[in-house]
């Protein structure tokens, strides 16, 4: 019984561990691949938010093997910091760097 308690602990750190790795990487795929960074800015109708939140988890594989875009939630441009962010979905567009 011992034996298979410490082995569920490894497991279990194991699991954590790749679950983080993933978490990242789907991140780093939203960074290099959809241009999402850190307080980046997006158009959603005809209003600019700028990102709050990136939910990975509403990323979806394609037939091609890439993701679909993340669904985002921001705060209009401009807004105080503390304005609660609203649900973006992921028909979002990048608003280039100036």
């Amino acid at each position: 019984m011992e034996y298979a308690s410490s082995l569920q602990g490894v497991l279990l750190r194991k699991i954590q561990k790749a679950e983080q790795d993933l978490l990242q990487l789907k991140l780093d795929y939203c960074r290099f691949v959809f241009g999402l960074t850190h307080r980046s800015e997006v158009r959603v109708g005809d209003q600019i938010f700028q990102v709050i939140t990136v939910d990975v988890d509403s990323m979806a594989h394609q037939a091609d093997g890439s993701y679909t875009r993340p669904s985002l939630s921001g705060i209009p441009k401009g807004e105080p910091a503390q304005t609660p962010p609203q649900p973006l979905g992921n028909q979002w567009t990048l608003v280039a760097a100036e």
